[in-house]
């Protein structure tokens, strides 16, 4: 590193949503200027008026922030027309563009740079030398007119007028640079003020699908976007952490890491050449470890149950949310499993009594409905035995009546005994542990719903 200050730049054009791979980006240019105690720039390359859309331009933003990558300078290109007509006429002026006729199109002229076909040789952070016979290109168009700079010319512009240092992107921009270093080049020869030095360039892995294909809207659809996986539930601090595993690591086998963390660990030296594979199954791990380091993460997940229920708030409601949020979070990955789970209806009996068909109620190795019901009366006169406990849940799940219940089990069959006493507590065939449900239902619950069952039995 030189003694000058870092200054990188992410440069989304809003012609979409916030991509994995745009954002990985941005995260590796946030990286590297907060470890460098430099500075990240935000520009929207906005130039493109047919496909520009002020909403994904607020999505860009917001996502952003969301993601905890917070900008230090903004810029909006179409704010910076006059500095790029400025620097268009320069070059003309010196001959090193000219205004082409054109036969194509609807469009009769454009800017074309006059390439003298030198060989363009860079080091690349990442991916070492790489250098490019310019002569193929031909004279390319840097404007489509005056009023309208293209891709190419106007991020040099930038570049130059922002005094970027490091150039961070994905690989899949290492066919632009050739060009982009020609206009740099003719810029600092003609301008007045020559420019600072030429950028350095690190061009990054692209994220690949599980397929080895390029992870693109076209064939993965909004799964590419983090709208995507911020409306599924993810922490952000997990796919911050993820989208950074994506092509660099640390150099051990630690996977868990903190914004911070990465930041002080971050090193361009260890970013990978090759293809990184996102894979979902590994981000909803990293997801579950973040969750497990919420403080008050069942305190969110009481919220979300609630919400999504429409539960009333009551202390009766908050006292099984209470109980329920260890159970809910043994079984999510991410806060967006709690619909899923309220969909299937696990959630829904913690609440009200559940309906179900009688013959549910009948274990699969006895399907006698007396035996059941007998049963089922039997485990009533153990949970309203005067046992010397309160009706309060923990009375009510002193272990004496554990002891009993499970001494029952244990003559009639587990399987005879727990699975009836599952049904008439939730109503499914799959929930916690019976005796478990017994406690967070309590005995006044608990009894109304064997009560219950017992009677279809009749």
């Amino acid at each position: 590193m030189t003694e000058k200050t870092v200054r990188v730049r992410f440069a989304p054009s809003p012609t979409g949503f916030l991509h994995l791979g745009s954002a990985r980006t941005a995260l590796f240019n946030f990286l590297f200027a907060r470890k460098n105690a430099g500075k990240f720039i935000l520009r929207i390359e906005d130039t493109d008026k047919e496909r520009d859309k002020p909403e994904y331009e607020k999505d860009i933003l917001e996502n952003l922030e969301w993601l905890g990558i917070k900008h230090d300078e903004f810029f909006r290109q179409s704010e910076r027309l006059e500095i790029y007509k400025k620097y268009l006429r320069e070059l003309l002026e010196n001959g090193v563009a000219y205004v082409s006729e054109e036969s194509e199109g609807d469009r009769k002229q454009v800017i074309r740079f006059k390439n003298l076909g030198q060989k363009i040789v860079f080091n690349d952070l990442i991916k070492g030398e790489i250098s490019f016979d310019t002569k193929e290109l031909g004279d390319f168009v840097i404007a489509k007119s005056l009023d309208e700079p293209i891709f190419h010319f106007a991020n040099v512009v930038d570049d130059r007028e922002m005094g970027i240092t490091h150039i961070i992107r994905g690989e899949d921009h290492i066919s632009n640079t050739a060009r982009q270093i020609l206009i740099w080049q003719a810029l600092s020869a003609s301008s007045t003020d020559r420019g600072g030095e030429l950028p350095s360039y690190a061009h990054i892995p692209l994220i690949l699908a599980p397929d080895r294909a390029k992870l693109s809207k076209r064939q993965h659809g909004e799964t590419v976007s983090i709208a995507f996986y911020r409306e599924q539930g993810y922490l952000p601090e997990a796919l911050v952490n993820y989208l950074a595993l994506l092509g660099w690591n640390p150099g051990n086998e630690r996977e868990i890491f903190s914004l911070a963390e990465l930041i002080e660990l971050f090193d361009l030296a260890k970013v990978q050449q090759s293809g990184a594979i996102f894979n979902v199954e590994k981000l909803e791990w990293l997801n579950r470890e973040h969750l497990k380091k919420i403080s008050n993460v069942q305190f969110l997940i009481s919220n979300e149950v609630k919400k999504i229920l429409r539960l009333r708030e009551d202390n009766k409601t908050k006292e099984i949310l209470d109980k329920i949020a260890p159970i809910v979070l043994e079984r999510i990955s991410k806060f967006g499993d709690i619909k899923e789970m309220a969909e299937r209806g696990e959630l829904a009996y913690f609440f009200q009594a559940p309906e179900y068909p009688k013959e549910l109620l009948l274990w699969k190795k006895d399907k006698d409905e007396n035996r059941t019901r007998e049963r089922l009366i039997k485990i009533r006169e153990i949970l309203r035995g005067d046992l010397g406990g309160e009706a309060s849940l923990g009375g009510f799940a002193s272990k004496e009546i554990k002891d009993r219940l499970m001494a029952l089990a244990e003559k009639e069959g587990r399987g005879e005994v727990l699975w009836p006493l599952r049904v008439a507590l939730s109503g499914r065939e799959k929930s916690p542990d019976p005796l478990a449900l017994l406690e967070i239902l309590g005995k006044e619950q608990s009894l109304i719903r064997i009560d219950k069952a017992i009677n279809i039995l009749e």
